[in-house]
Parts: structure tokens; sequence; C-alpha cells
């Protein structure tokens, strides 16, 4: 990536990026943003990952995700850029944020969210004119770290010289980024260190009109620092729902959505159900902590449905989740289907929730 890049720089005239690294929290981060600076009347591209039904949803320009028409146009551009051997050896992502970069390059603002990691990241290459960092978890271990200290060094080590920290970061991640800021000579801040007592209160009316997680409210609080720190007054009114799908969504009175699928998105559902029992529709991949997924659930869970589907680059841990719910005393059954006299929440992969919205409700969108 980074030696394409090089040989194409020249000819892309993107804007200085707004980078957004974290665990969880990116996707709604950088979708307020985006709608926070069109409510200005500024034009502004969000590139973000994975999607739900369609490729077209990683790019979203100036209030609506790219037409196929805009993706084949930026397409017969880039290829036009690019010399034979990186047409042929750039990854998915990486021709992906390409695209991203061709399709945003006369915005006034560009925000680009970090697929995986930073350091080593695809959108990593681009100059910066702002980090952002969402909570950093436990995830992507085999690639990222093996604990919250190495993740965070690789996600933190990304920031440029200026960053804006989410205020629910935990503190391990928070001492590295310090340090880290230190070093680079980046001038650091939390969210709160930017936000004042009306921004604070334009938030939580927000919050309310549109029923905000907890942890939704503190998305838009980095989001709305961010948009300070680029010298741009916040305006609320007239300010839309976020136009995301599958963040903590009801999508029917008595199904709630969530594309969270680690530890710390559980966390984050299970203070937003404390107090309420659902019926969890779950499966997840193998290589993913599931157990901690579940045990961080488990007060919240009147039984688990478990949803099967075919997986062919990645095993499901279909057989796995039987027998670790068995030692949980957590009820289980197989899927079968929706009950209206039951309160359901589907949280996992993305793949999870495609799949599920599919196939048992025949959607192909949420718009």
């Amino acid at each position: 990536m980074p030696r394409a890049f090089k040989s194409i720089k020249d000819k892309l005239s993107l804007k200085p990026i707004i980078h957004i690294v974290g665990t969880n929290g990116k996707g709604s981060t950088g979708r307020f943003l985006a709608q926070l600076i069109e409510n200005l009347g500024f034009s502004v591209g969000h590139y973000t990952s994975p999607h739900i039904f369609k490729f077209n949803e990683r790019f979203y320009l100036n209030g609506h995700d790219a037409s196929d028409d805009e993706l084949e146009n930026a397409h017969e551009i880039l290829q036009n850029l690019l010399n034979d051997e990186f047409k042929n050896s750039l990854s998915y992502f990486e021709y992906a944020t390409f695209l991203a970069a061709v399709l945003f390059k006369n915005c006034d603002y560009v925000i680009f969210e970090a697929g995986m990691g930073a350091q080593f990241d695809a959108t990593n290459v681009f100059e910066k004119r702002l980090s952002l960092f969402t909570p950093i978890g436990l995830d992507h271990t085999d690639m990222l770290g093996k604990n919250i200290e190495e993740i965070s060094y690789t996600k933190l080590i990304s920031m440029d010289k200026m960053a804006i920290l989410n205020d629910s970061m935990n503190e391990i991640s928070v001492s590295i980024a310090k340090d880290i800021a230190v070093k680079k000579g980046t001038n650091l801040k939390f969210a709160k260190d930017v936000l004042d007592s009306k921004d604070i209160e334009d938030i939580k009316k927000y919050g309310v009109k549109f029923s905000l997680a907890n942890f939704q409210i503190s998305n838009l609080s980095l989001s709305t620092a961010a948009l300070k720190s680029l010298n741009l007054k916040p305006k609320f009114d007239g300010l839309k729902r976020l136009n995301l799908v599958g963040r903590i969504q009801k999508i029917t009175p008595n199904l709630t959505i969530d594309v969270g699928h680690n530890e710390l998105a559980a966390q984050n559902i299970l203070k937003e159900f404390d107090g309420k029992k659902v019926v969890l529709i779950y499966n997840a991949f193998l290589d993913k902590d599931y157990k901690a997924v579940l045990k961080t659930l488990k007060p919240i869970i009147k039984r688990v449905e478990i949803y099967t589907y075919k997986s062919t680059q990645r095993k499901l841990a279909t057989e796995f989740l039987e027998d670790m719910l068995l030692k949980e005393g957590i009820e289980f059954t197989k899927f079968k289907k929706l009950h209206e006299n039951q309160n359901y929440l589907l949280f996992g992969s993305f793949m999870l929730v495609e799949e599920f919205l599919r196939r048992e409700l025949g959607k192909e969108n949420l718009c």
C-alpha cells in the first residue's frame, strides 16, 4: 500500500484526512461527524467498513452511499492511475481505500475509518489533519497483539500532530496514548476538554430526541469535539438521526440489531439492556472470543438462539457455543423463527446480521 500510494500520490488531490481508529464506535463516530459537517453546508466523504448488504455502503458521499455509476467511474480513474503491478497485487481493502480517495477528491472534508489496527492499515498512508480514537479493546488478537497494551500501541502509534480520545477510553490505552503523544509532539486531548456546556447540553438533547444509547452519546461527543477542532461551530438544529445501520438499531418493535462482535461491544450492550431480559440471536466465528461475549451478556440473556448459516471462508463456532452455554448454565436452542411475544437482540458480525436480515426478514437494505 505505501508503495502504491507513492506511485500515484501526485495524481490524487485528496485533502488531508480525518482518521478514525479504535475497536468499537469508529463507524458511528465517523458518520456523526459527516452529518455534522453536512449540516453546516460542506461537502464530505466518509469511508467506513465493512458493509452489511452492499459494497456501496462503504462510501458515503454528501448524504448518500456512492452509486454504482460513481463507483464504476472511480474504478476507471484508478485503473488508469495504477501500474500493472499494483492493479494485480493490492488487497480488496487496499483497493477500496484508493477508490474512496478518488471518490472524495473534491470534498471539503474527508473521513477515513481504519479497517483493522492502524499502524499498518491502508488508511494510514494518507496525510492527516486530525486523528480520532474510539474506545480500544481486545479484538483481532491474532493480528494486532495478544493483550490490550500491544493492541493499543498498534492503533495509537498512528496519531499525527493533533488527536482526540473518546472520553470512555480505558486507562491503559490512555497512558500509552500520552507516552506516544509526547514522543511525537502530538497535541492530545479528550473530547471533554474541547466541549463547552452548550455543546454538552445540545448533545444531551439530541440523545433524548433520538433515544441514543450511552455509548452513542459518547461517540457523538467525540465527533462534536472533532468538529470544533476543525474550527467549525456545531449546529444541532436540523441534524437528522444517525443514518448508519446496525448500531443498536430497533428494526421491528421486538427486534434490535447490533453489529458489535467483541467483548467491548458486549459491555456496551449490557449497560443499555440493564434490568431487562432478551432472547439473544447469536453465532460467532471460531477465531472470535465468543466465551467473553456470552459471559458478559449473561445477566440479560433469557436464552440464546443459535443462528447457523453457510460460511465458506471462516469456520463458525456453533458446536463450541453449545458446549460453552451448557457449562455456563445458559438456556439455548437453534433459531427457528421470531415470535411476536418475545424481545430479541441480534448481536454479532456484519455477516451474521446480513444473513439473518436477508433470509429471515427478506431485507436487502434498512433505509
